[in-house]
Formats: structure tokens, sequence, C-alpha cells
């Protein structure tokens, strides 16, 4: 069924002479329904000419520049082959020509004056199927997808051109057309292309996937039509340095908001003006949302960094906890980039040991996401065997908003430690019994020196939850430490020249420094345990 009425006939035909493709027509009548805008477009051509005929001889004489009678779609001689040709001339045109007949003229549609094209060339089939064909050989692994388009701002200024007219046309027969009685360009596209997109690829479109194809158009014939707002509203477009144009949609929809009907019409046409060619495209993109992966890791070396160890511009150390983990999930989940992060760190000579410590990495658009639970056990046992500097356990995918939960309660945490203590004094069992009985002391420290140039400085109270302590010789023994987490051992142990107070030395009076230091356990539940 046909969704104009009779109270349609001349907004459809005013709009329709003076260049408004059918789909846009039905948009400014407010049909706001799926199915007329599915159909071929030979046939809303047809439709829409059997239609009008009907009083097409009484409005004729009350229509500017009346338009010919008989509607043909003109075919070219050059079929698109390829996405290269359909971006750079857009695919089919529609013209206008004469047949030379005395009783008729025949009218093919020019390219859309409102839409430039998008709801006449790119919604067919043809550029359905080249973009489905992009997306296929990009690689990526989805079970569902996104369809986002970025249209040209000048759009918007030719719809509001194109309201102005109707609205005008509508208060003659005493209704009215507000501007949120339009059916929105994209909400028409997404109707028209969802159903077509989904069934040549196979997959539903999902707002929530996290499998995006983004598609770009531009309409370089007509990017000044933009430009008179900045002169009228100036505070609408400022720049902005992620930002190619000031003439971005939402600088353009402020500025129409803004501007008054009378000083729009002075400066733009009403209607606009037919262009000569469609829209490009400028790009077609596919990107997949970042995947995120878990777990714990142990580190055995003394002399292994967390992270890449670079001091201007020079690499310290070959390799780091970082690399070792995330080179290999990069090629195996086929990402560009990573973001590592962990709970706490250790220093390059401290060993992590225990049940590890936990860490996530966020992987960048990656191309294959789909992995069993025994292909993630695989992938643990080959960074494992890759290196006896480190072992991975528990590893997972997680959301990212489980990422938060290794976050959390970061100053409630607690961690243990275990160190081999030096002192300059030579001392007996007795001398550090004493350090078992203290639970809970409280210590006040600077920022070490050693960090001062990467961290703020401030005195941060710590907590010594309990110390247990085991002689070796009259210069060493061995500490076991349960501290509240982002204490600094090392400086508790000798004092960082008096900026951690009280310490290891001030309680025993003595000067002590620390030999080797181990982490035993990080008191985070989290990333869930898994069986071997």
């Amino acid at each position: 069924m046909f969704p104009l009425t009779a109270e349609n006939k001349r907004v459809a035909q005013l709009l329709l002479s003076t260049g408004t493709c059918p789909r846009c027509i039905f948009r400014f009548c407010g049909v706001d329904f799926h199915a007329p805008y599915k159909l071929p477009y030979k046939e809303l051509l047809s439709e829409l000419q059997k239609f009008l005929e009907a009083e097409e001889d009484e409005l004729v004489s009350e229509v500017p520049n009346p338009p010919p009678k008989k509607i043909r779609l003109q075919e070219p001689e050059d079929r698109i082959d390829g996405m290269d040709s359909l971006s750079q001339n857009g695919g089919r045109k529609l013209s206008v020509t004469e047949d030379g007949s005395s009783s008729s003229k025949n009218l093919n549609l020019n390219v859309c004056n409102v839409c430039l094209g998008i709801l006449q060339d790119f919604c067919e089939k043809e550029f359905i199927k080249k973009v489905c064909q992009k997306v296929e050989a990009s690689g990526f692994e989805f079970t569902n997808l996104v369809l986002s388009v970025s249209f040209p701002p000048q759009l918007s200024v030719r719809e509001h051109a194109a309201w102005l007219l109707v609205k005008q046309e509508m208060g003659k027969q005493s209704l009215s057309l507000g501007r949120n009685d339009i059916v929105q360009l994209k909400e028409a596209y997404k109707w028209i292309t969802h159903p077509l997109f989904s069934e040549e690829l196979g997959v539903p479109i999902d707002g929530k996937s996290l499998f995006e194809v983004s598609v770009v158009f531009a309409h370089p014939e007509t990017v000044e039509d933009c430009h008179f707002l900045r002169a009228i509203c100036p505070d609408c477009f400022k720049p902005a340095k992620n930002k190619q144009s000031v003439f971005t949609r939402m600088a353009v929809m402020k500025a129409l908001n803004k501007i008054k009907e009378e000083d729009f019409r002075k400066q733009f046409p009403c209607p606009p003006d037919s262009p000569k060619a469609v829209c490009t495209v400028l790009e077609i993109e596919c990107a997949h949302g970042a995947v995120f992966v878990a777990g714990r890791y142990n580190k055995y070396s003394r002399n292994l960094p967390q992270t890449p160890w670079i001091i201007d511009g020079e690499r310290k150390l070959e390799s780091s906890v970082e690399e070792l983990i995330s080179d290999h999930l990069l090629k195996v989940f086929k990402a560009e980039s990573f973001n590592f992060s962990s709970s706490g760190r250790e220093d390059v000579d401290v060993r992590t040991l225990g049940n590890g410590r936990p860490f996530a990495i966020e992987l960048v658009n990656p191309h294959r996401v789909h992995f069993t639970s025994q292909e993630i056990k695989e992938l643990q046992q080959k960074i494992n065997n890759s290196s006896n500097k480190i072992q991975v356990r528990d590893l997972q995918l997680v959301t990212r908003e489980a990422i938060g939960h290794m976050k959390e309660g970061e100053e409630e945490k607690t961690k243990t430690y275990s160190a081999l203590i030096w002192t300059n004094k030579a001392i007996q069992r007795k001398d550090i019994e004493f350090l078992d009985d203290i639970k809970d002391l409280k210590i006040d420290q600077k920022t070490p020196l050693r960090v001062l140039h990467r961290r703020p400085l401030a005195v941060r109270t710590r907590i010594i939850h309990s110390m247990e302590t085991r002689y070796v010789d009259e210069h060493h023994f061995h500490l076991s430490l349960k501290t509240q987490a982002g204490t600094y051992i090392k400086e508790f142990v000798h004092g960082d020249f008096g900026r951690t107070k009280p310490n290891i030395g001030s309680l025993m009076d003595v000067t002590a420094d620390i030999l080797e230091l181990d982490v035993e356990s990080v008191d985070v539940d989290w990333p869930p345990a898994l069986d071997d």
C-alpha cells in the first residue's frame, strides 16, 4: 500500500519538482514505518508517479518549474565493478533527459537535493554487497555487528532548507510541520540497509556489538554549504585539536537551532539546489572493541622489570614481564596493540612468588576474539614454555567491568613479603625477637628518592600489620612482613635517609639494608582461580 495520502500530494509534488528523491519525500511527509523505504528505487519512482498523476494537472499550475510527467530511471553504460570506482564516482547517477515526445516529457530524477544520493544509490543491494565484501576481507571474527554511518554536515543545512520550504507550503493549507516530524535520514537509512547487511553477512545487527563497520560519506561539491553559518553564529564553530574541520554535524545543528528563519532564507536557497553528483565514500572501516585477558604472573628473575625499562630512548634490559606475556597474546588475538596493568608492581630485582600478582591486558582492535577454555589453557602453556623467568596462571577472558575488581581497595588490601636483611652491627637472636611482637605499626613514608622523578612528593601513612624474624648470622636475618598495599618495603628497612619513620634501622638502632626481597602474596581475590 502506497504510504502517502491526499493531504501529502502538494508537498510531494513540490519536493519532487525541486529535485527531492522519493525516500526523502516520504521523510518530509512523516512516513515513519519501514516497508515503503525498502522498496526498490525503480518501483518507488513508478509508484510515486502513479500517485501524483491523479491530480497532477490540477497541481502543476501552482508549482514553480512544473515537472515533466513521465518518470524513468536511467542506467549508465559503465557499471561499477569495485569499491574503488564506487568511492570515486558514487555509483549510478540519475540525470534528466528528454525524448522529444510532444505529448509528454521523460523525467529521470536528478541527484537528490536533500540527501545528496544517500537514499538513492547507497541503499541499493549493489552498494551493500561491496561493503560486505570489504568486511569479509578484513579478517575480523564476529557474530554480530553494529553499523555506523557518517554523513556530510551540509546534509543538515539542506534538510533545514527543505523543511522551511515544506513548512511554508503546509502553512498555506493551515497545516504545521515541526522539525521533529521529519524522519531522520539515519533512521531511514538504517531501516533500509540493516536487513540487507544482516542478510548478506549472515549475522544480526546489534547496537551493543563490539564489532563496528563504519561508512563515511563526503560530498566535496557542496562542502561550502555550511560556511555562511560561521559568519552568523561564530560561537558555534570553535576549533578543536581532534577535529579536522570546525564544521562538525553537532556544530552545524547548534547553529541551525540558533539562526532565525528569515536570516537562513537570505543566505541559503529554499529549496536547495540540485547537485551534479552523488556523495562519495571516503572510507569503509572495520574495528573491534577491545577484549581483556587477565591472570596472575610469577616472576623468578632478579633482572627483569615489570614493564620495558627504557631511559632516554635507550633500552636497559632486553625484555620485561609485560612483553613476555603480551607478545604471545598480540599474535594469537591478532590485535593492533595492548595496554598492560597489574595490582601493584615489583622492582626489577624483586621476585614475585606464591600465587603471583594479578594482571590484566587490554587487547586493542583484535581480529580474533573467540577462544575455547582449552585454547586459552594452551596459550597459557605456550607463554610458560617460552621463558623460565616468568609463569602465568589462571589465564582467562574477562570483561572491561571486571578489571575494576583488580583496582578496588588498592589501599586496603595486604601483601606479604620476605626479605634478607643486613645490619652493620653484630646481632644476636634476642636483638630481633622483639620485632615479632609488633602489630599494626604505623609508619610515615615520604615519597622515596628513587621514585621521586615519577611520583609526587607526599607523606603517606602505611601499616605494617605483622613481622616475623629468622636469625641467620651476626649480620643477617630473614624478615617476613605483612603490610598494607603501597608500602615501600626497601625504605622501611633502610629508612631512606630518614624519609621513612620509624624503620627497621631506627627500631633496632643499627644501620640496616635489604639484600633480597620477594613478594610472597598479593591478597586480591581476582581473577577467579581456575582448575588446572
